[in-house]
């Protein structure tokens, strides 16, 4: 008789608190330390702090709620997930177009993980400090020597690769349960330091001081959308895969809705207040762009006591932060290839992470090319792929349908039926309008149509290759489901 132990048909979080830890490891990353703290400096500070928490909570939260729940409800990744909700149809199409768009938007999110991991590096070569240290030099340099960016590409993927590989328990859950607890401490620590410095107090009256004149400014509102979308990783397909890994009676809504949101908007704040007092305390400019993370609060070190030490503090918990999100966007990819194809895992994890090496080295290579892809996918891709996942749960699912049997099982937090018309009116309202704005205000109107025309036809191509894969992958007589690694 054998004394193998049974292995599980797929995988599952090993405590609730790792389950957290995911989501907010997967939720907190470069939108939160570089991306939150720039946005807020050019919108007005606390106008804009406040309009992203209004739209946090109507918005993100019933979506990410949304996720979590339908991947638990189906246990599977994005593509069987959406299969479960619309049936074998061409529409599960729509799930192809959160894995590309997923796809997409990692090839130029690896090569700025890849950043954070050079300024770590040299935070620990104490390069910030030297006499004669330019930051703005710094970065120019960093960008001119393609051949560095792509080594730093190159490192960063093969770390994700090395975690995913071990699988969740195994590999993403112990990484998380360090990682996540380590960042909000280093980032409470810098923030701590930030606002005892003299002249701090600007800062938080910047951060926190509302400018009402904002809160009437379209942009304001737009970006703030963009950075709720962004920073909780709404639409990624990251809640339903893993979502699609929890435990029975672990709680949906809570923790990945309400705890998750609260999370990550919290440690995005800590950052300005981390960052702001710092700025305000050396006389830098609050609207300092997307520099102000590399240049500008790069300068503040060499003026600070023990500056380099809090310099690796905080690009530690930035490196940290970065890579634990790129850890869990990837394994929305690896799980939903893995489940839908014949390889392995452990094939999945090295096919997968090759291409998104391969097909991150433009970004790798030139500044310009990552921030025409950034412009493109975050803004028009973000809100295509939420609007997939949305309509397969608010069209076809059905709201309430969920909401019964799966958001409120086992819920700490009974969520009503006006969650209902959030998730099948109000989100794909939401969604369309983000995509027509951006269209017209960078393209103009002939661009207008040719959105329309790629928003009818993505979902088409998708249908005609989920028909291509779903013949040639139909189950055999006796095989056992796909998934776990555990």
């Amino acid at each position: 008789m054998s004394n193998a132990e049974p292995k599980l048909t797929r995988a599952e979080w090993g405590t609730r608190f790792g389950f957290l830890m995911a989501m907010i490891g997967a939720m907190v990353g470069v939108g939160n330390i570089w991306r939150f703290p720039f946005v807020t400096g050019e919108h007005g500070g606390g106008a804009f702090i406040l309009a992203f928490l209004i739209l946090l909570f109507l918005i993100a939260i019933p979506g990410l709620m949304a996720e979590v729940a339908l991947g638990r409800y189906a246990g599977k990744g994005v593509i069987g997930s959406v299969r479960e909700a619309v049936g074998t149809g061409g529409l599960v199409g729509l799930g192809l177009v959160v894995v590309l768009v997923n796809f997409a938007l990692m090839t130029y999110y690896a090569p700025v993980v890849g950043w954070t991991l050079y300024y770590m590096l040299h935070s620990f070569l104490f390069t910030f400090t030297d006499p004669g240290f330019n930051a703005e030099t710094f970065l120019d340099s960093f960008f001119a020597d393609p051949a560095m960016m792509i080594a730093m590409h190159t490192i960063v993927v093969g770390l994700v690769a090395t975690v995913l590989y071990f699988g969740i328990r195994r590999g993403i859950e112990r990484v998380v349960l360090i990682a996540v607890p380590a960042l909000v401490i280093a980032m409470a620590a810098i923030a701590i330091r930030a606002v005892t410095l003299p002249g701090a107090a600007e800062g938080l009256a910047f951060t926190f001081t509302v400018q009402w004149e904002y809160l009437g400014q379209s942009d304001t509102w737009i970006a703030a959308l963009g950075q709720a979308l962004f920073s909780t990783g709404l639409g990624w397909g990251i809640a339903i895969t893993i979502g699609s890994y929890l435990r029975e009676h672990d709680d949906a809504p809570l923790g990945g809705g309400v705890f998750t949101a609260l999370g990550e908007a919290s440690i995005g704040i800590l950052a300005a207040f981390a960052i702001f007092p710092l700025v305000f305390a050396f006389g830098l400019p609050p609207e300092g762009g997307v520099g102000l993370t590399f240049v500008s609060l790069v300068q503040v070190f060499p003026e600070m006591p023990a500056g380099a030490a809090w310099a690796i503090v905080f690009f530690a918990g930035f490196f940290l932060a970065a890579i634990t999100s790129a850890i869990l966007i990837t394994e929305v990819l690896v799980t939903t290839i893995s489940e839908e194809t014949r390889m392995s895992r452990g094939q999945t994890v090295i096919a997968v992470c090759g291409l998104i090496w391969l097909f991150g080295l433009p970004s790798a290579y030139s500044v310009d090319f990552l921030d025409f892809a950034d412009l493109t996918f975050a803004n028009w891709g973000l809100p295509l792929a939420t609007l997939a996942i949305i309509i397969a749960i608010g069209w076809f699912l059905g709201p309430e349908r969920l909401r019964v049997l799966s958001v409120n099982r086992n819920a700490g937090i009974y969520v009503g039926p006006i969650w209902n018309p959030i998730i099948k009116y109000l989100i794909p309202f939401v969604m369309i309008f983000i995509m027509a704005y951006f269209a017209w205000d960078n393209f103009g109107e002939d661009i207008m149509i040719a959105g329309m025309i790629v928003l009818v036809t993505f979902p088409i191509v998708g249908y005609l290759v989920m028909r291509y894969v779903e013949g040639r992958n139909q189950p055999q007589a006796g095989t056992a489901p796909a998934g776990g690694d555990d």
